[in-house]
This record gives structure tokens, sequence and C-alpha cells, in this order.
């Protein structure tokens, strides 16, 4: 559109320029002379389109969306498509919800998904869903299988160490969904999760006993050890014992 407007700006400058040549005005022909050069540099400025590093370009021409993206830097295009710069770099989403676990608890649960757009399938995504795909395709299906995920484990598993196995689970499962549509997720971090401060108590309470549990069974360890090292020490004194006494007779 700023093309066919440049090329209209420059016809008319040119006109103005030819009239006011043959009436011999100075000041017009010189403002004609420097309109008609602004308008054509301008319209040809259209010819190129710059692509910043880090995003793709998608040439839409009257409705058209061309197979070939545009690579970062300078490209020629046609001066009347328009060109939708896409971001291919690494993005972050950051998601606050309430999810459900295997015992039916609500738990507060702060997770990032980070995601880039497969510059290769960017020109698809822009046919079938448009710019704005994060919010029409990601979030909902991460939503969705982030609750799905979390109803297969219980409360106390999200507080402890299966909290990686669930962030796998995740980016495996939205993967599935949304890389053949053109995004490729790298992962899900679990940055805080919040029980209800009832089971949170009792699971903290529970850990601080195991691990109690786990410091006597050391002690008994560490006390067994020490009394089998000393009735072998005590077993060893009592034969030497013996040996010198049958050694010493009545002549010695």
């Amino acid at each position: 559109m700023l093309f066919i407007i440049a090329l209209i700006a420059a016809v008319v400058a040119f006109f103005v320029y030819k009239n006011a040549k043959k009436r011999f005005q100075k000041s017009e022909t010189t403002f004609a002379t420097i309109g008609f050069v602004v308008a054509l540099l301008i319209a040809l400025l259209q010819i190129f389109s710059i692509i910043p590093a880090g995003h793709t370009g998608v040439i839409d021409f009257l409705g058209y969306v061309s197979d070939n993206t545009l690579k970062p830097g300078v490209n020629f295009v046609n001066p009347l498509a328009s060109v939708e710069k896409l971001s291919i770099k690494t993005q972050e989403l950051k998601e606050l919800m309430n999810v459900p676990s295997q015992e039916g608890l609500s738990v507060e649960l702060e997770i990032s998904l980070l995601y880039r757009l497969n510059s290769e399938k960017a020109n698809e995504i822009y046919k079938t869903v448009g710019p704005n795909y994060v919010e029409i395709i990601l979030i909902p299906q991460f939503r969705s299988v982030v609750r799905g995920v979390t109803a297969r484990y219980e409360a106390k598993a999200l507080y402890t160490a299966s909290r990686e196995k669930l962030a796998g689970e995740i980016v495996s499962e939205l993967e599935k969904l949304v890389g053949p549509r053109g995004i490729t997720v790298e992962q899900a971090a679990l940055r805080q999760i919040k029980l209800p401060s009832r089971l949170t108590q009792s699971i903290e309470e529970k850990l601080q006993a195991e691990q109690e549990s786990q410091r006597m069974a050391f002690i008994l360890l560490k006390e067994t050890q020490e009394a089998d090292r000393k009735r072998i020490e005590a077993k060893g004194i009592a034969d030497f014992q013996e040996i010198v006494s049958k050694g010493i007779s009545e002549q010695l």
C-alpha cells in the first residue's frame, strides 16, 4: 500500500514539476523536484525488507502466503506484499494456576514454559492461526496439559523429588500437541508450589520423621559395627591368652 501511495505521489510531483517549469515558477519547480525524489526513494525502499536477528519473515501478498520464509538480513520482496516478522527466539511463558492433585486437592502452581517458533513452519502457522498463535494454541494447551499431568500425582509428590519427573511429562505431552503445528517446547520449570497449609505441615513433619528414622538407623548400624569390632578384639585377646597358657610347661 505504501508503495502505491509513493508511486502516486511521485507521479503527481512529476506533473507539478512539468507545469511549474512551463510557467517558470522556480519555487514550485524546486518543491516538486524534492517531492518527486522523496516519493521515488520511498517507493524503491519498499522493494527491500529487513528481518531482524532472531526473527523470520512471512510474505503475505493480497491474502496469498508464500511457502518461503525470509531469513534475517536484507531481503528482496514484492513491494505490493506485506511482510509479517515473527520471533524465533526462545521465549518464556509464565503461568500461575490452581491445579488438582490425585487426591482432589487444589494446589497453587507457578510454572514457566520455554518455547520457540520453528522458522520452517512459520508460514504454516501464520496461515492457519495467525501471529497471535501463543494465545490461541499454546496457552490453552499448556494449561490443559499441566492440569492433566498433576491430576496423576499425589500432592506430596509435587512437593518432593517427583517434580522433575512431572516437568518432563509436561514437556513430552505438550510437544506432542503443539510440535506438529510449528512450536518447539524446550523446558517446563516448576518455579513454586503452594500446598494447603495443613498438608504442607503434615508433609514436613513426615519428612522430618523419616530423616530422624534414617539418623537412628545410622546410629544403630554404627553401634552394631562397634560391638562387632569389640567382639572380634576380645576373641583375639582370648585366643592369644590360650595360646600363651598352652605354651607354659612345668619345666618352663
